[in-house]
Order: C-alpha cells, then sequence, then structure tokens
C-alpha cells in the first residue's frame, strides 16, 4: 500500500513557472544542435531539402493537438494529463462511461512510451554531445570522427542521476534551473541566428571563405590524397547501387577515394614550405603555381596557398543525377541556392519525413497539464501556458534558427557534412565564429561557450520530462493501475520521487542504448591507431558494421516519436468525445482542429510503414524496429491490464458513473 495515499501537490505555479516548464521539455537550444545531424541524414539524398518547411508542418500538427489540450485543461484541471482527461470525457457520457477506465489506461499505458523514453533519449544525445566536446577539448585524446564509447556510457549515468536528483528535490526547484534556462538558450540562440545569417549576407558568390579540414577551419583549398585500406592499398570508389559497382574513368582506370592530406614532419623540412607556419597535421593547402608550373612566391618568398572560394550556384548546391542513373548516382541535394529554396516544402515525401522527426523538437507544450494539481489557477493558467510554450520555442525560435542554419550551408559544408557529423551545428558555430572573431582559435571559444548553454538546455528538457513522466505515472499509480509506489509523494518536497528515481535508471539504459550505434547507417573509416587507449577499449565496431546496422539513435527517437503521435491521437480524439454533448461545444475548436490532429498524427505513423518503400534513401531498418518496441508495449499492457484487474478484483467495465 501506499504510504501517504490521500496526499496531493500544492498549487504553487503562476502562469511564468507552468510556461517555462513546457518551454524547458521543448528547448530549441538542445535540439537545434542535437537532431539537426539526424534530420540532414535520413532521407537521404534529397529530403534535407524540406526541412525547414517539414518543421512548419510539425508546428501545425502540435498546434491542433495544443488546441485540443488547452481546451480539455479548462474542462478538467489536475494532475495526470491525458490520463485524467481520458477517464473524465468517458464518464461525462450517458452511454460511454462504461469504458472511462479502459480509455485512461490505454492513454496513460502508450504516453509512457513516450514520457519513459524521451528523457533516456535526451541522455543519449547528451552523451553524443559530451563525446564531440571531448574531441574539442582533447583532441589528442578523443577522435572527431567516433565518439569515445567509454566516456558516453559515464555521461548516460551521471547526467541521469545528476538531473534525476534536481527533479526529486520538487517542482520549485526545478522551475528556477527553467526560468535560467530558457533565458540563457534563447539569448544563445538569438546570438547564433544573427552571426550565421550575418556570414551568409557577408560572403558572395566567389569570396574567399572558410570551410572544416579534419575539424581545422582553413580559408584555402586542402590538397587530396588516396584512402588506403589496412594493406596501405588505395580503396576504389564505388557507386551508390546495391551491387556497389566500382567507379572507373572514361578511360576504365579505376576512381579512387581521397581524403584531405595533413601536413607531416618530412613536409617540414623543405623551408620553403615551412615559411607558411604551419604544424604536423594541420590541413595541407594547394598551392599555386605560375604559367611555367613552377611554384608561385608571394613578396616575402612564401608559397602562396589556392584560396578556398564559396558557392551558392545552382548547379553546385545539388550533384549526381549522372548518365549512370538514379541507382548508380542519385540526384544529392547539398545546400539551399537561395533563401526562397530554404522555405519551400520541394516534395511532399520530404516534408513528411522530415515533419516526423522534426515531432521530437516540437513535443512537450503538453507536459504542463501533468501539473495542473500544482498550478495556482489551473482552469485559467494551464491552457495559456500550453499554448505559450509552443508560440515562443516552436513558432518563433524554432523557425528562426533553422532558417538561418539552412541558409548558412554552401560548398564549404553541405547537409552531407551535417549529416556525417555528431554536432553539425557545433561546426557552423567553428565556422563563423573564425570568420567573425578573426580566428580559428576565436572560433573554438564561441562553440565551446554556445556548447555551455546547450548543455544547460539539455538539463533543461530532460529534467522537464522526467517530472512530467513521474507525475502521469503518480496519477496511474494513485489509482492502482501500475505499482502503488508510483502512486507516493515525499513528504517534504511533495514530488513523486520513487517514480523520478526509477526513471532516472531506466533512462541511463536507454542512453546507452541510444549511442550503442549512433553511427549506424554512416560510412567510417577504421580509428586512428592513436585513439586506441581506455575511452574506446569497448563499444567500438568495424566499419563495415557501421555502415550496415541500423541507427541506435534515430531508433529511440522513433519509439520516443510512436508514443508521442499515439498520445496526441487519442488525446485529439478524447477531445472530440469530451465535448460532444457539452454546452461550450465549439464545431471549429471542438470538432475540426482534433479530427485535424487525429488524421495527422495517424498520417505521420502510417508513413513510416510505406515511406522506406517509397522514398529513395529512407530505411526501413529504424522505423519497422520502433513499430515493433511499440507493438509489444501494447500487448504487454493489454496482458497487465487484465491480469491486474483480476487480481485487483476491479471490473474493466465502469457499471455506473458514480463508481468513478
Amino acid at each position: 500500500m501506499s504510504d501517504n495515499p490521500q496526499q496531493n501537490p500544492t498549487g504553487t505555479l503562476g502562469l511564468t513557472g507552468l510556461t517555462v516548464n513546457a518551454m524547458a521539455l521543448i528547448a530549441p537550444g538542445a535540439f537545434l544542435w542535437l537532431t539537426f545531424e539526424e534530420q540532414s541524414l535520413y532521407g537521404a539524398p534529397l529530403a534535407g531539402c524540406a526541412m525547414w518547411f517539414g518543421i512548419l508542418a510539425a508546428l501545425m500538427l502540435c498546434f491542433a493537438t495544443a488546441i485540443s489540450y488547452a481546451e480539455l485543461s479548462k474542462l478538467y484541471p489536475g494532475a495526470g494529463s491525458s490520463y485524467l482527461y481520458a477517464e473524465q470525457a468517458f464518464l461525462s457520457k450517458t452511454k460511454a462511461f462504461k469504458y472511462a477506465r479502459i480509455a485512461k489506461f490505454v492513454v496513460g499505458w502508450a504516453s509512457h512510451l513516450y514520457y519513459w523514453v524521451y528523457p533516456g533519449c535526451m541522455v543519449g544525445v547528451t552523451a553524443i554531445f559530451v563525446g564531440y566536446m571531448a574531441n574539442q577539448f582533447f583532441p589528442n585524446t578523443f577522435s572527431s570522427a567516433v565518439n569515445p564509447p567509454v566516456l558516453m556510457a559515464l555521461v548516460c549515468i551521471v547526467f541521469s542521476l545528476g538531473v534525476g536528483w534536481i527533479a526529486s528535490k520538487g517542482v520549485n526547484g526545478s522551475t528556477a534551473v527553467s526560468v535560467a534556462i530558457n533565458v540563457i538558450q534563447i539569448t544563445a540562440l538569438l546570438i547564433f541566428t544573427v552571426i550565421a545569417l550575418a556570414y551568409r549576407f557577408q560572403h558572395k558568390q566567389g569570396d574567399v571563405a572558410w570551410h572544416l579540414s579534419n575539424g581545422t577551419p582553413v580559408n584555402y583549398q586542402v590538397d587530396q590524397v588516396n584512402q588506403v585500406d589496412a594493406n596501405n592499398k588505395p580503396i576504389q570508389a564505388t557507386w551508390s547501387d546495391a551491387a556497389k559497382t566500382p567507379q572507373v574513368d572514361d578511360k576504365g582506370k579505376p576512381i579512387y577515394l581521397t581524403q584531405d592530406r595533413q601536413v607531416t614532419a618530412d613536409d617540414l623540412k623543405d623551408k620553403t614550405f615551412a615559411s607558411l607556419g604551419l604544424n604536423v597535421g594541420d590541413p595541407y593547402p594547394v598551392l599555386q603555381k605560375d604559367a611555367a608550373g613552377k611554384l608561385a612566391l608571394d613578396k616575402d618568398g612564401k608559397p602562396v596557398e589556392a584560396p578556398f572560394t564559396i558557392s551558392y550556384l545552382p548547379a553546385d548546391a545539388y550533384s549526381g543525377g549522372g548518365p549512370m542513373g538514379p541507382d548508380k548516382d542519385p540526384l544529392t541535394f547539398n545546400f539551399h541556392p537561395t533563401a526562397a529554396s530554404v522555405v519551400a516544402p520541394h516534395k511532399i515525401n520530404f516534408l513528411i519525413i522530415q515533419a516526423c522527426v522534426a515531432i521530437l523538437i516540437l513535443v512537450g507544450f503538453e507536459s504542463v497539464t501533468a501539473m495542473g494539481a500544482e498550478a495556482k489557477n489551473p482552469t485559467k493558467d494551464v491552457p495559456k501556458a500550453v499554448l505559450l510554450s509552443l508560440i515562443i520555442q516552436g513558432a518563433f525560435c524554432y523557425l528562426l534558427e533553422y532558417f538561418a542554419a539552412n541558409y548558412f550551408m554552401n560548398n564549404g559544408y553541405t547537409i552531407a557534412n551535417a549529416g556525417a557529423s555528431a554536432a553539425p551545428i557545433g561546426d557552423m558555430m567553428v565556422l563563423t565564429g573564425t570568420w567573425l572573431f578573426g580566428s580559428p582559435t576565436a572560433g573554438l571559444w564561441y562553440m565551446w561557450i554556445q556548447g555551455i548553454t546547450v548543455f544547460l538546455a539539455l538539463i533543461g528538457t530532460t529534467l522537464a520530462c522526467i517530472n512530467t513522466g513521474a507525475r502521469v505515472t503518480y496519477a496511474m499509480g494513485r489509482d492502482k493501475e501500475v505499482g502503488e509506489l508510483f502512486g507516493d509523494l515525499h513528504v517534504k518536497s511533495g514530488a513523486p520521487t520513487k517514480g523520478i528515481w526509477i526513471l532516472s535508471f531506466i533512462s541511463i539504459i536507454i542512453g546507452i542504448a541510444t549511442v550503442a550505434m549512433y553511427l549506424g547507417g554512416t560510412t567510417q573509416s577504421a580509428l586512428d591507431p592513436k585513439y586506441h587507449n581506455f575511452w574506446y577499449s569497448f563499444g567500438l565496431f568495424d566499419p563495415s558494421v557501421y555502415a550496415t546496422a541500423p541507427n541506435t539513435l534515430l531508433i529511440v527517437t522513433l519509439i520516443s516519436n510512436f508514443g508521442t503521435f499515439l498520445l496526441y491521437m487519442m488525446s485529439c480524439l478524447v477531445a472530440i468525445i469530451a465535448f460532444k454533448e457539452h454546452h461550450t461545444f465549439n464545431g471549429f475548436k471542438h470538432f475540426v482542429v482534433p479530427v485535424f490532429g487525429l488524421v495527422a498524427n495517424l498520417g505521420c505513423m502510417l508513413f513510416y510503414i510505406i515511406g522506406p518503400f517509397s522514398v529513395a534513401g529512407m530505411s526501413w531498418k529504424e522505423p519497422f524496429i520502433a513499430l515493433g518496441v511499440a507493438l509489444v508495449w501494447g500487448i504487454y499492457g493489454a496482458i497487465h491490464f487484465v491480469t491486474h484487474s483480476k487480481k485487483k478484483e476491479k471490473p474493466m467495465f465502469m457499471e455506473s458513473p458514480a463508481t468513478a
């Protein structure tokens, strides 16, 4: 039995507190940094062109759902969110009341696929973020291409327990943290947006610009050398077809894969070359030559580096699509040549792919409805907080920052570069910071400072979701639909601490699973031998395994997204039922809007079933694995409901509304 079954949270949160708790979960400061790679990679080689419009489409879906939540929160203020709404909506009906218990259990159980997976996903992406930053601080210990598995696992443990500790202190302490984090991250995002747009505006077609070579920003062209295998033999390039047909030139000679050349100690023995001031490991520049083919020298006798020039030309914005055909040489999107291209929908398939991934970055507005019992004026403030959080973070922050990031890209940093990076926004910050502040070192410092705000945003979004998830489970525990220990509240903090700590430990497991194969589906080179140290002692796979394995980061993201789609669908359905016989019924708000939300959420789920068979570059592995997990969770829930009802001797169907 629960130690304190009658204890309830106390109302302490006003409109500001409620809004910032929801805003913390939406967290644009974290998601721009962390999901841009997923959005660039999934649906490649073309779907990335619809990234901005995909977010807009997802935003419309979320607004339809948010309106339904706002309306429901006016009718049924209290802890439990959709779980509470489902029960009350059915109990208020003259015929459907008998399904009230089934409805609330189905909604509550499905919501756990979102609320209990999402924090683990955030723990995992935090570990990936820390792995990226570790290379920036310790490049001789941590690789820029592959994050250290041991470090990421340790981060999953420490971060999850740390956030769980903050959540256990109660909602007031969590709100204070959320306020500070929201102010910091929005300010940082606006700074990045302004600088990214300024970079594009100040660099005209053909101007000398910056690009990255093995993570180092340079403004010169980098010499190329052949990639070699373990036997020091050059690796022949292949086409994109299933057979991986070897590439040859028009004379039938092999075409080899190349990589950026790096300066060696032998190179620096040449005094003329050494006069450039480069060090071992720096990108090796292409050196200009005169008409006679001799090395061109400046007035000081130094070699002249061939400058890297920026391009926004439509001819460079796309590559591939040659005479070999779409199977071998598919048309590939690189960057947007114009601002109009950024905001264009392009193709409906691309738009849907992007919208289905973008749902992860927008969810959270509904989380505040789980705090109804902790609000001073839930009927008035909770509906406003739901919509305000989505307007501020979604309609303002996301649309602005994603436009800037997409518009920034050029031939020096393409969407393929973004898809291959652990932190593409960090790369963009290095490039723009190097240009604005005058040196690569200054660019790195700019990225590091922005990275701190991202880490704070990650704390905020994970904290908000753990708070919400634990409170939804608290409502089910209070009703004895799950273990009664989940229905306990801490005497001093008023928080469901047992649920919080259980969720924190589950998040460790999900976080480690998230990072286990976060490079799945990408082409990787073998780890440089100099990084064969403790941090890479286990959890590392052969490059051939990464190329064919499903991407675990995407799998966990989609599991959370499927939970979101299910929850939002059912919440829209509950809104329709709740207002059907109510005297305040409004045809637009209580029927048209929730029907649109229901259909749109269902459409997104169905697209993951048919999309892999109709969209080039869309893998079937990740969505089908995620759907499988969702199916297993649903079957387990049905078994639990039936067996638990028999054990507790609780009727599955309500006999009358009065028995609620």
